[in-house]
């Protein structure tokens, strides 16, 4: 509660906040048993790679689209390609020559983080799987867990 009223502007000390609640009768929020997400970042960051497109104009003024991916650990990024229209098609090629490039570099990825853009067909997460890569849902993805 005390941070979202810090949020919202309003600065109360926390030991205020807990007076108010004990004087209510409201025991505090039991502690997370949970890993939030910044746990699972770096827990994971070896095997942790996260892509998105890079939107660029060209000197000539054509729009292009480039699809990137970064190793977290090696803080590595991979192009994946640059096209002015990227179709389903496109990033499902991609994803695919990822896939065989990271295996001829003998890297191992677990997870892939990327949004849930509809240029990333159903096809994409099922060739990951086929590899052992997952693609969870993450606050920035706006999919619900």
């Amino acid at each position: 509660m005390h941070g979202e009223l810090t949020t919202l502007g309003l600065k109360v000390a926390p030991s205020t906040l807990w007076e108010i609640l004990q004087q209510e009768g409201i025991d505090p929020a039991l502690s997370r048993a949970s890993t939030t997400w910044a746990d699972f970042l770096r827990s994971q960051a070896d095997t942790l790679l996260a892509c998105d497109f890079i939107e660029t104009v060209t000197l000539t003024g054509q729009r292009q689209y480039i699809l990137a991916v970064i190793e977290h650990a090696t803080r590595r990024i991979r192009v994946l390609g640059t096209t002015a229209h990227p179709t389903a098609a496109w990033v499902t090629q991609a994803m695919r020559n990822l896939v065989m490039d990271l295996e001829d570099a003998g890297r191992r990825a677990r997870f892939l983080i990327r949004d849930r853009d509809g240029k990333f067909p159903a096809l994409v997460d099922e060739i990951l799987a086929e590899t052992g890569i997952q693609t969870p849902c993450s606050p920035a993805s706006g999919c619900r867990a």
